[in-house]
């Protein structure tokens, strides 16, 4: 089905809006707040994409996947590349694995991803339910990663502070931002649907859909990029373990190694955000800096409703 633009404005038109964080309102579209500025690439992708069954699909919420792509990146990759030239010394990961919704799909346009090199990696901050049918019915695999809330909602509220400051605007306080976060009023938000969806499809479909906590990662980052490898198809071998190169992927991947390349230290991988603010501390446990007893008590309140129903459980500190 084509969308012309004036039939996308129509519909963002009808829809029900929020104040986001910056300027742009959110839309509530398909049950989630998307922000207004990128659901004309959000239609377009839902409509146009047509998925391979060797592609990747890497989801998250903002501010949790800038790691998960490096250490894929270079998991797929590592036949070319090894820690001595990968592109990561001189490229963001954003770059390497370019968001759909943001990127690929910018300003509506449908570009033609038939010549990118196989296995494809894509990104997105979609939520599954909103995910085009042709990825859902396809073989693809979707490896989804999310932080604990207390860290998510600390994290997220510095992030979006800096190109505030940069266009002079009105800055949120912590206070405002957790008031929204706890509505769900938040881009990509609700923040308890979004990751309840992907963790019931993981159990589900667990060959589709590989669920990843940040947490996890942290605290034994070599065990997570050997399941990463072997939900992909593309395991490890003896060799490849005896010779160093898990842990070596693991070490070029890691925030602190990142954060000190050059490329991520300056230039703008998106408009509004320096390269530079994704990588702050990546800490489990921050959120203690920054949270008051009874945010935390309201956060914890929330996760037993949404979640622990589920089995979702999270690490936080």
């Amino acid at each position: 089905m084509e969308h012309h633009p004036e039939e996308i404005d129509e519909v963002i038109a009808s829809l029900p809006k929020e104040r986001g964080f910056l300027a742009p309102n959110l839309c509530l579209y398909q049950n989630f707040w998307l922000p207004v500025t990128v659901l004309p690439n959000v239609i377009t992708f839902q409509r146009h994409f047509r998925a391979k069954d060797n592609d990747i699909v890497l989801a998250s919420q903002p501010k949790a996947g800038t790691t998960l792509k490096a250490l894929v990146f270079s998991i797929v990759n590592r036949r070319y590349f090894d820690i001595s030239n990968t592109p990561l010394l001189t490229s963001n990961p954003h770059e390497l694995v370019p968001f759909l919704e943001f990127t690929l799909y910018a300003n509506n346009t449908k570009p033609n991803l038939e010549d990118f090199p196989e296995p494809r990696i894509f990104s997105t901050h979609f939520p599954y339910s909103c995910l085009p049918e042709s990825v859902k019915r396809s073989n693809c695999r979707i490896v989804y990663i999310c932080r604990n809330p207390l860290d998510t909602v600390v994290s997220s509220w510095h992030f979006f502070k800096s190109p505030v400051r940069s266009e002079n605007q009105p800055e949120r306080s912590m206070e405002e931002h957790f008031e929204t976060f706890c509505e769900g009023k938040t881009g990509f938000g609700p923040f308890w649907d979004h990751t309840v969806g992907y963790w019931k499809e993981s159990l589900e479909e667990p060959h589709k859909v590989l669920f990843l906590k940040c947490e996890d990662l942290t605290e034994n980052v070599v065990a997570q990029v050997k399941k990463v490898a072997e939900f992909e198809g593309l395991p490890f071998s003896m060799g490849e373990e005896e010779a160093g190169v898990i842990q070596g992927i693991a070490e070029t991947c890691s925030l602190r190694k990142l954060k000190d390349l050059e490329v991520n230290k300056s230039g703008k991988f998106m408009p509004n955000f320096e390269n530079r603010s994704y990588f702050r501390k990546g800490e489990v446990g921050d959120w203690a800096n920054s949270l008051s007893p009874p945010m935390v008590a309201r956060l914890h309140s929330i996760m037993e409703e949404k979640m622990s129903p589920f089995g979702l459980e999270f690490k936080t500190r």
